[in-house]
């Protein structure tokens, strides 16, 4: 099997480029609409997308995302659907697609079991939001994970020690938080990302991309200057919402100066 994620990293890093990493949830407004908004990302130049799983406690994510999980499910998204889209997808377009998800969704499903199918799809990598390795460790059903990328999340808050840990145990790249709180555009990027990002790569040699409260060109170039991709998701879900007859086009409007800015910094 093909390691997307790997070779896009490879071709970044041989380019000088960085990675532009874009979050939507999955199925929102709907099925249809949600793949073409999927297949206008990638075709604009999204290295990678981010497939956030429609769940109903999304408690790290602020409004906006917890809205768009809500249209999602209202349309009739389910996990099994999700796999659908990701199948549906990859027929015409081989950009990595890594899952954003909670574990309440994905145990129900079966762990070992959402793992296989979302591979088989052609999903490449899941972030976890409350599945810590240390306690996934600990747990048989949890710990059978083959199939996808296991990426980590690290904030500026996690102790130096945990950094270590979750560093280590991340495969794909690791998500690194530019501020503390939940999702949303509302706050720029804190000013010591470098530091950050610094701290965390003494403990590994994956790529760290930089996410939350990113919404302009300008903050996407600052982000890009220190870090191996940017994350954009709030702002681009955003869009979705204010957009729901031609999501895919406003996606694609505001998506690619974006792009630009993290190429071109």
């Amino acid at each position: 099997m093909t390691d997307r994620l790997h070779s896009t990293f490879e071709k970044l890093r041989a380019s000088h480029q960085k990675a532009f990493v874009a979050y939507i949830a999955a199925g929102d407004p709907n099925f249809d609409k949600s793949l073409e908004i999927m297949k206008a990302l990638a075709d604009i130049g999204a290295d990678i997308i981010e497939l956030g799983l429609p769940f109903s406690d999304p408690l790290a994510d602020g409004i906006v995302n917890q809205m768009a999980a809500d249209r999602a499910l209202k349309a009739g998204m389910s996990t099994p659907r999700v796999i659908e889209l990701i199948a549906k997808f990859r027929k015409t377009h081989e950009t990595p697609l890594v899952l954003f998800t909670y574990l309440n969704p994905v145990f129900t499903y079966g762990f070992e079991k959402f793992h296989h199918d979302a591979a088989a799809a052609g999903a490449d990598g899941i972030l976890l939001l409350d599945l810590p390795p240390d306690e996934a460790a600990l747990n048989t059903d949890l710990a059978i994970g083959a199939g996808l990328k296991h990426i980590r999340l690290i904030a500026p808050t996690t102790p130096p020690e945990r950094v270590e840990l979750l560093a280590k145990s991340s495969e794909g790249f690791i998500y690194a938080l530019s501020r503390t709180g939940v999702t949303g555009a509302h706050g720029a990027p804190a000013a010591n990302i470098a530091e950050f990002i610094a701290s965390i790569k003494a403990h590994s040699d994956v790529p760290v991309c930089v996410g939350f409260g990113i919404s302009t060109p300008e903050q996407a170039a600052a982000v890009a200057s220190v870090a191996d991709g940017v994350i954009v998701g709030s702002a681009i879900v955003k869009q979705v919402e204010l957009n729901q007859e031609n999501p895919a086009a406003a996606v694609r409007a505001f998506a690619a100066p974006l792009i630009a800015a993290v190429k071109n910094h």
